[in-house]
């Protein structure tokens, strides 16, 4: 029997490590396989010339390959719109692990996990056809399809994530730390901003992150709503063309092994050095704010 029971252990040891190494190996050889294809393009121009250059005609004759429109747009696309997730996140996860009851939380949650399960070309399509229409009109625009529609199909994109990884972070709060608060003559609200935040603080900044994470890396919504101007942005309004809407509009169109094909390559190593960067700065964040129990306040 122990012998059976141990052999089993050892099985599922391997299994779990066999499944761990796969995948660490498929995402080795996909960056490997990116850098072989996006580095010759800096043969024929420089770094610099390619990270702050403005103009990305690739087709010309001599072609242009400067992506700093790009990534301005990538940028300024995510900024946005997680300045209307993170609020929206973060307030509707304390909503429904300290305020809503029982019923209407076991009702909401699933809710708001479902939207995370939507796919892109239909929330682009939405951002198309409903929201660049109204924008348009509302503010009186040459076209509603711009940074600020993207931003908005973005961060409703990224509210779920946010949401659900923050609500598990503030109902995993030990109680004894909000029962001490509230013994101490601490108000709800008091509790809730002055301990379970901060003993929560690791986990709701890592949904931060992972939110803004998606919103930079993502490419359909952005490809659909954003304009695809590749120009540096000059208002909320103005048409916009992030990385991702870049590889995905060009990749097909691009002479194969040729430079625009290797320059589109390498826009996607700078987009997955900010991804990789936002995931750095997230795992620093939540080991740095790491709350072990309630004997560590």
């Amino acid at each position: 029997m122990a012998v059976s029971r141990k052999a089993k252990d050892s099985v599922i040891r391997i299994a779990f490590l066999v499944t761990a190494l796969s995948s660490i190996v498929a995402l080795g050889l996909i960056m490997i396989y990116l850098f072989i294809e996006g580095l010759p393009i800096f043969e024929h121009v420089s770094v610099i010339d390619f990270l702050f250059g403005h103009l990305w005609y690739p087709t010309s004759d001599p072609a242009d390959f400067g992506i700093f429109p790009l990534i301005v747009a990538s940028v300024a696309v995510t900024l946005v719109s997680s300045a209307l997730a993170i609020p929206l996140g973060v307030m509707t996860a304390i909503y429904l692990a300290e305020i809503a009851g029982p019923r209407t939380r076991g009702f909401f949650k699933p809710v708001v996990e479902l939207l995370a399960a939507l796919p892109s070309v239909v929330i682009g399509f939405f951002g198309m056809v409903v929201v660049a229409p109204f924008l348009q009109e509302a503010f009186d625009l040459a076209t509603g399809l711009n940074l600020f529609n993207a931003a908005i199909m973005l961060a409703f994109m990224s509210v779920p994530t946010i949401c659900s990884v923050s609500e598990d972070a503030i109902y995993s709060v030990p109680a004894e730390l909000k029962e001490a608060s509230l013994a101490l003559g601490a108000t709800h609200w008091e509790t809730i901003a002055r301990v379970i935040l901060p003993a929560s603080l690791s986990g709701i900044s890592t949904a931060i992150i992972l939110g803004m994470s998606r919103a930079i890396g993502e490419t359909m919504v952005v490809l659909m709503v954003a304009g695809g101007a590749a120009m540096i942005p000059t208002s909320l309004f103005s048409p916009v063309r992030p990385m991702p809407s870049s590889i995905a509009a060009e990749m097909a169109e691009a002479p194969f092994r040729g430079d625009h094909y290797y320059a589109l390559f390498a826009i996607g190593i700078v987009l997955f050095l900010f991804t990789l960067l936002f995931n750095i700065i997230a795992d620093h964040i939540s080991e740095k704010h790491k709350q072990v129990g309630a004997a560590t306040l």
